[in-house]
């Protein structure tokens, strides 16, 4: 299976769609999942899955508003937007 980590911004409408499926009234602090990334930087994430890729998508202060606007709106976003992945590690 593969495992990505994706940011705020790199967000794809199909992630969204995954994060607004797994957490239509927001996440909980018992969602976050925290670890250590390469550089030693401590990085907050939530989990959405599909049947051949783990995400972890970066928190950030505006990612909650954004999966509240998209439900409301999903015509909001680019569906062609490049989705720049970068690969962690087992274990997490």
């Amino acid at each position: 299976m593969k495992r990505v980590i994706v940011e705020y911004a790199k967000l794809t409408t199909d992630i969204l769609d995954l994060l607004i499926a797994k957490y239509p009234k927001g996440y909980d602090y018992s969602d976050v999942i925290s670890f250590k990334n390469a550089k030693g930087e401590t990085i907050k994430a939530v989990e959405v899955k599909t049947e051949d890729t783990d995400y972890l998508v970066k928190i950030s202060d505006r990612l909650e508003q954004t999966m509240e606007d998209y439900a409301e709106d999903e015509d909001s976003f680019d569906e062609d937007e490049d989705l720049d992945l970068d690969d962690f590690e087992e274990g997490i």
